[in-house]
């Protein structure tokens, strides 16, 4: 498949001179395990529905990895081609990235809240050779959605399901079946080993159009952003890693399946933030980290007293998508022993700032931090100047762990001639390089840490029988960070219109339930400009008035 990356030499004469990229690949680092602690765990994996507890060690993972990484080269799987997952936090998430990476072929994890429509255009357009799904999940049957859009990917050669029968069957065509015995898989492997500027990674990122953009990473942008995070919240091979955060996020992505295996440690997946059941994992398993955004820190807060001692293995708790309030920094601090750190950072960089484990607890709730090692932020007017401290205006960044380029879509890649990216949002700098996001000029909503597609539903909205003019913003929530709001007006057709015949007509076009509104108000017009644009700012301002 044809890409359409440029990966600018001066860039990566840069980036490997300054130390960012040192050419190093996951299998390397999984092969450092292997050998220095075999029997280590690798993943210990939770399943919240059945209370199940699945242990591997770097032995045991590294075995399942070269059986599946040969088995998906018998199914056709060539260097360079798509291999899509719809999966949870499970352990076979991880050994499918390492299985991919022996071969040469690019994972694109992908949400398992998308459904239909997010899904036809994601695997067409990704080119998806191979999916894997789980046959049901939280009560739905992926097997059977994917069978009624599966006419409308021509591309997509094969589907295997785990917990499924027959020919589909994961466990048949990967686990079960001993290719090692049948296949020299040094050979195979050395013929299809990835450079570390190859593509790896496809990430769908839902932006302020009606299609998302398939975000490309390499082992170098990837491990360039995993390896300064680690060292500002020093962790190492002795600090567990809990990840209750979605693996086809980038957050769980990066340290959750990335980062255990660069430092040689053990990664604790629970596959359903349940927080009962996060305090028991934790614990048991006592690990020293976790990452998730400002919801899952106000439940464990919520939930903390009732579980005295039982937490103090938390080290560091690492919130991000949304900013903390004061509040709960403040009860976090009575509660938990963990530092409370910040952070900031998007699909196509990772974490670009955090604040440190050391700074003042009142940083977290009044900063995103600041920049990580090999990166940087700037503020900039829209002239494109550089703003002073303590001004609001967008925010840049330009470094290591930028993204390579958005799939078959180069004229969309916005880095200037030297390397900054605009990120769309907007922010103030203050004196000491930390950042506060203020705002965003990208038109999207983001419900706990979930980026939600306005303009896509809104689309869907313009086509609903007696709606005139629609336009979601933004409402505050103490929990989720900001919620869904639409305001719309009807034509002269309509009399009246509610929130539950909304919801039932976006379900009915297959959208996810998490990108629902929550609060429906009609109104008489809309506010504009001279020109006759919506004033969405003048919506935003009155909806921080809701309180559902």
């Amino acid at each position: 498949m044809e890409t359409g990356i440029t990966l600018n030499p001066e860039r990566r004469d840069a980036m490997v001179k300054s130390g960012a990229w040192n050419d190093r690949l996951i299998t390397d680092y999984l092969a450092d395990a292997v050998i220095s602690t075999p029997d280590r765990a690798a993943i210990v994996g939770y399943q919240v529905t059945d209370g199940s507890r699945i242990e591997l060690s770097y032995r045991e993972l590294n075995e399942a990895v070269t059986r599946m990484a040969i088995g998906l080269a018998q199914m056709g799987i060539e260097k360079g081609d798509v291999v899509a997952c719809q999966l949870p936090n499970w352990w076979q998430t991880t050994a499918l990235h390492l299985a991919c990476m022996q071969i040469g072929a690019i994972l694109n994890p992908l949400m398992p809240i998308f459904r239909e429509r997010e899904l036809r255009f994601m695997l067409s357009h990704g080119e998806a050779k191979l999916l894997i799904i789980p046959k049901v999940f939280r009560n739905f049957d992926y097997e059977a959605m994917i069978d009624g859009i599966r006419g409308d990917l021509p591309k997509l050669e094969h589907l295997l399901v785990i917990g499924g029968e027959g020919e589909r069957s994961f466990e048949q065509r990967l686990v079960n079946t001993p290719w090692e015995q049948q296949h020299d898989a040094a050979t195979l492997f050395a013929e299809r080993k990835p450079g570390a500027d190859d593509v790896i990674q496809v990430l769908y990122t839902s932006g302020t159009t009606g299609e998302p953009k398939g975000v490309m990473h390499s082992s170098n942008t990837l491990f360039s952003n995993v390896r300064p995070y680690a060292d500002r919240l020093h962790l190492t091979s002795d600090d567990t890693i809990l990840m209750a955060s979605p693996v086809a996020h980038q957050t769980g992505f990066l340290y959750g399946i990335m980062m255990p295996v660069y430092l040689g440690t053990t990664a604790v997946l629970q596959d359903i933030w349940d927080v009962e059941f996060a305090c028991k994992v934790i614990a048991t398993e006592k690990p020293a980290y976790t990452m998730a955004s400002t919801p899952f820190l106000a439940d464990l807060v919520k939930a903390a007293p009732n579980h005295e001692g039982e937490l103090d293995s938390l080290r560091i708790f690492v919130s991000a998508g949304a900013p903390i309030p004061t509040a709960i920094v403040e009860q976090a601090a009575k509660v938990l022993k963990a530092s409370i750190v910040s952070a900031w950072g998007m699909t196509e960089n990772g974490a670009v700032t955090m604040t440190l484990p050391e700074d003042p607890a009142e940083r977290a709730s009044r900063s995103d931090g600041r920049a990580l090692p090999w990166m940087e932020v700037k503020v900039s007017d829209f002239q494109g100047n550089d703003l002073p401290a303590g001004e609001e205006g967008n925010l840049l960044v330009r470094g290591s762990s930028l993204f390579i380029g958005y799939l078959k879509r180069p004229e969309l890649y916005g880095v200037d001639e030297d390397g900054w990216f605009s990120t769309g949002d907007l922010a103030r700098m203050d004196k000491d390089g930390y950042i506060r996001i203020t705002g965003r000029t990208k038109d999207v909503v983001i419900r706990g840490g979930e980026n939600i597609p306005v303009v896509e539903v809104e689309n869907l909205l313009y086509k609903f029988p007696g709606i005139g003019e629609v336009a979601l913003v933004a409402f505050p929530d103490e929990r989720l960070g900001e919620r869904l709001c639409a305001y719309v007006t009807l034509d002269d057709q309509a009399n009246d219109l509610t929130l539950d015949e909304v919801k039932d007509y976006l379900l009915k076009h297959q959208l996810s339930k998490n990108y629902l509104p929550e609060y429906l108000e009609v109104i008489e017009a809309m506010p504009r400009t001279a020109s006759g644009k919506i004033q969405k700012f003048k919506l935003r301002e009155q909806a921080k008035n809701i309180r559902l």
